[in-house]
């Protein structure tokens, strides 16, 4: 493989896989509190938080993490600004003492904190402005969940980035991606080039499944779905990836290693290839390589559909799924893309209304389609081109799917969220 393409392949991968401590969307209000709070310098006395709709929707229903089960935006910036803790960014709250802790409530009753939405035009922006001591600062995200592109304190601006919403968002080119490259690298990818990253990924998104299975988050549809539907390695692969989102989504502290911003696509794209590989009994290394397959699958798709949208994040990391099985089975490219194309046909559409307790049912439904996909292409079945927005090759399939999240569910992603925020932002 071109040395250059390697290299690019291993960022990615860095870039994506990090550790997050519940839900991304609160946890980036957290950060960026966090770090208005340490460019303050003092505990502020007055808080404004604006965020972007899609960040509103996903902040709206979820439990934000060591908070005693709190949820919304005025709550998730003042567990930031306590923990002050901005350079351990999506972990941010991941070490709030119990007296932080709480103190939210109060921190709450005394200071004035508005959450508003967004004036801006970008899909993913959060502001936050905290005011004391008769000083203010200023923070800004847009674009992902730790790409800070503004820090001001009084009137002097210490951070400042240029961000174009249709910019690169990333310092990875992800325009080298093809499900072609994508399985060269994993056949030859080193293992200690990935072994570090993936090792975390399976020990903690694995670590969360257990909690979630074991404890009483949610809807609980994990371990729903495996009292009813039994222990065999197809119904367990979905339970695995639902009961990790049970937890996280329902206020579990335990972090979880992401996938293109998301914990719930880095539970769907690693959990149900990790059950599969212990089924079959296949080596470390053949892991690791199968785990490649999924989340570069999850983040090309990622790529062409941006962070945040009304097409549900789960889709993509289902066809992620169900190509990294199909790689533990011995699947090729050739295999591994009619996977992907029949996962894209059967759950495309499958809406985001926010982050909250059903997205581990949503979960399940991704999982069941990527291995479908997989099934239909062992049994040389699949859907082609002209069916539907299915076209002659994966790569133009895959287009087409950014194309329809981009452009054609805009209309969607705005009557969701204006059905979801008529009455607050909170």
């Amino acid at each position: 493989m071109d040395e250059r393409i390697y290299r690019e392949y291993v960022a990615i991968l860095k870039e994506e896989l990090v550790p997050a401590m519940g839900c991304t969307e609160p946890i980036a209000i957290a950060y960026a509190s966090a770090l208005a709070r340490q460019t303050l310098g003092c505990v502020p006395e007055a808080v404004t938080v604006r965020a972007s709709a899609n960040i509103i929707k996903n902040v709206k229903s979820v439990v934000v993490p060591n908070t005693g089960g709190m949820r919304g935006m005025a709550v998730a910036a003042a567990a930031g600004i306590l923990s002050g803790a901005a350079e351990q960014k999506l972990q941010v709250l991941s070490e709030l003492t119990p007296e932080q802790i709480s103190g939210i409530g109060a921190f709450l009753d005394q200071v004035e904190c508005r959450a508003e939405p967004s004036k801006r035009d970008y899909v993913f922006d959060i502001q936050v402005l905290l005011e004391g001591e008769g000083h203010r600062a200023f923070v800004e995200l847009a674009g992902h969940h730790t790409n800070v592109i503004r820090v001001e304190r009084d009137q002097e601006v210490l951070v400042h980035q240029d961000y174009q919403e249709e910019g690169n968002r990333y310092q990875t080119n992800r325009s080298l991606l093809s499900v072609k490259q994508i399985v060269e690298f994993a056949d030859c990818v080193k293992a200690e080039d990935v072994k570090e990253l993936l090792e975390q990924q399976i020990s903690c998104n694995c670590a969360i499944a257990r909690e979630g299975l074991s404890g009483d988050w949610g809807a609980n549809i994990g371990s729903i779905l495996l009292r009813s539907y039994g222990n065999s390695v197809h119904n367990r692969a979905k339970a695995y990836a639902a009961a990790g989102s049970d937890g996280r989504m329902n206020g579990c502290e335990l972090p979880v290693v992401i996938n293109s911003g998301s914990g719930n696509q880095g539970l769907t794209a690693s959990l149900p290839v990790i059950v599969y590989a212990e089924e079959l009994g296949v080596s470390r290394e053949q892991l690791y390589r199968a785990l490649v397959v999924s989340n570069l699958v999850t983040i090309h798709l990622k790529t062409g559909i941006g962070p945040l949208s009304a097409y549900c994040g789960a889709t993509s990391a289902g066809c992620g799924a169900g190509a990294g099985v199909t790689y533990l089975y011995g699947g090729g490219c050739r295999e591994i893309s009619h996977t992907i194309v029949n996962a894209v046909a059967i759950n495309s559409g499958m809406i985001c209304d926010g982050a909250k307790a059903s997205c581990a049912a949503k979960i399940a439904s991704a999982v069941e389609a990527g291995l479908l996909g997989m099934q239909m292409q062992m049994h040389d079945s699949e859907f082609r081109g002209g069916d539907g927005i299915v076209d002659k090759g994966v790569e133009n399939t895959i287009r087409n799917i950014g194309q329809l999240a981009r452009e054609g569910m805009r209309e969607t992603d705005r009557t969701i969220i204006q059905i979801m925020t008529e009455k607050a932002c909170q």
